[in-house]
């Protein structure tokens, strides 16, 4: 099992390296349930986007309660520690945007959430295509390296 998860780690830090090189604008979309460690690229984009209902995280709340407290049954709080709602993540500078996802008929409701990101896709292109390649790079590599909020205690 140790080999597994070193070969796993390897394959993730390796795709995190190879996404970061890449001299085009990398947009990443939370759209659903994003807890594992592969999850970890996703942060490696110029722009990170997230649907109002999903969750990003490296680890799953059961998993996270199981490791924390030896109790699975504890999700929901650790669910709350882990601060992995879009609103948290956003709050914490995490992601750069919300979508916002209406309710209703899902198909409908699918329709206006694909609208919603056709249109910031399209609005992150147009604001990146005079953009050098190498400031491309750097504008995701100062974005990663500044991410979130750090307190010592």
């Amino acid at each position: 099992m140790k080999q597994k998860k070193e070969v796993n780690g390897e394959a993730i830090a390796s795709s995190m390296l190879e996404l970061s090189k890449l001299k085009v604008p990398v947009i990443s979309i939370v759209i659903g349930e994003g807890s594992s460690g592969g999850a970890l690229a996703l942060g490696v984009g110029n722009r990170v986007l997230m649907l109002e209902n999903a969750i990003y995280s490296i680890l799953s709340p059961e998993g996270y309660a199981s490791i924390l407290w030896k109790d699975a049954s504890r999700t929901k709080e650790a669910a709350e520690k882990m601060k992995l709602t879009a609103k948290d993540l956003y709050e914490l500078k995490m992601i750069d945007q919300v979508i916002k996802e209406p309710k209703g008929d899902e198909e409908e409701s699918f329709l206006k959430v694909a609208k919603s990101l056709k249109k910031e896709i399209k609005k992150t292109m147009e604001e990146m295509k005079d953009r050098s390649p190498e400031s491309i790079v750097e504008e995701r590599y100062q974005k990663f390296r500044n991410m979130g909020e750090y307190k010592f205690i």
